[in-house]
Formats: C-alpha cells, sequence, structure tokens
C-alpha cells in the first residue's frame, strides 16, 4: 500500500554545469518514486557513528504506509549508532537511476492484527530467502527489534538530469 498523500516536490540545488532544467517540467510524480520503494529488495542503510565516521548497512525492509520498516538486533551497530543519532539516509541500490531518502530511524512495535499483518505481507517477498516473518514477530515489548525509517526528505532520478527532483515531506 502505498501513501495517498505526497511530498512537495521541486528541483534540487545543484552546482552550476549538471544541467537540471530550470523549470519544475518533467519533475518525478512520488507515486513512481514509492513504488521503487515498495519493490525494493535490497536497500542500503546509512548512519553516523558516535565519533562521527559514517557507517553503511544493507537492510531487507518493507515500504508500508510512507515509511521503511524493518528490524534487527540492538547490538547491531547501526542500530547502537541510531539510538544516540536517529539521523539516516536510505538508498535503493541501482546503476543509472536512484532514490535517496533521509529521514530518522526510530524503535516501533506492530500489533498482530493491524500493522503487523501488513508488514508480514510485505515482508513475503523475502520468502525464498528464507525470511518471512509472522504478523506477531513485532507485537513484544521489544518490537522484536523493529525499526522505522519516517521520511523528511528525497532525492530521487530515473533520468539524470532530465527528471531529478527533491521531495519535501510534511
Amino acid at each position: 500500500m502505498t501513501s495517498s498523500v505526497g511530498p512537495h516536490a521541486e528541483r534540487p540545488t545543484m552546482p552550476e554545469g549538471y544541467g537540471l532544467p530550470e523549470t519544475t517540467d518533467g519533475v518525478l510524480e512520488w507515486a513512481a518514486v514509492e513504488e521503487r520503494l515498495v519493490a525494493a529488495q535490497h536497500y542500503w542503510l546509512a548512519t553516523v557513528r558516535p565519533d562521527g565516521r559514517p557507517h553503511v548497512v544493507p537492510r531487507w525492509g518493507v515500504w508500508v504506509d510512507g515509511r521503511f520498516w524493518y528490524d534487527g538486533a540492538p547490538t547491531t551497530v547501526h542500530a547502537r549508532n541510531l539510538a544516540t543519532n536517529p539521523a539516516c539516509t536510505l538508498n535503493l541500490e541501482s546503476g543509472a537511476q536512484a532514490v535517496v531518502v533521509e529521514g530518522e530511524s526510530r524503535s516501533a512495535r506492530a500489533d498482530a492484527d493491524g500493522l503487523g499483518a501488513r508488514l508480514a505481507g510485505a515482508f513475503v517477498k523475502y520468502h525464498d530467502a528464507g525470511y518471512s516473518p509472522g504478523a506477531d514477530a513485532w507485537a513484544g515489548e521489544d518490537g522484536g527489534g523493529l525499526r522505522v525509517l519516517v521520511p523528511r526528505r528525497a532525492l530521487a532520478w530515473f533520468s539524470f538530469p532530465t527528471d531529478c527532483t527533491r521531495f519535501t515531506f510534511g
């Protein structure tokens, strides 16, 4: 399921010479970007260590209700980084196309009947890889390691520079 209200779309600011159009004609629709976020199986999550060094890790996850949901042990480097600084970026693995989502990641929980069921349904894309959490996987007191990235901004293009678009979320 994708969100029904999208973020504000505009051209990003880039140095002269990148060839970005001067108008918003041809900017991407958020729905097209969100389709890629929903369909993706491989995501890269970038966090910042307490000493300021970057940390990047591949993650499995799902884009549901306009947010990125993923799970993992709170002892992992990225989860420890996010405990002290929730700012992060989510990037899709692609060559000439790009989707980069900036936001904050927090611990979460999901009841088995509502959100947990929707998340379990979305995680079915990893079934062949041997990962298929049930709807109750994130309902416990600790949330089963569930985290949610709430987007603040995004940058995307499918045909640079003609459709390069910056999205800002309410």
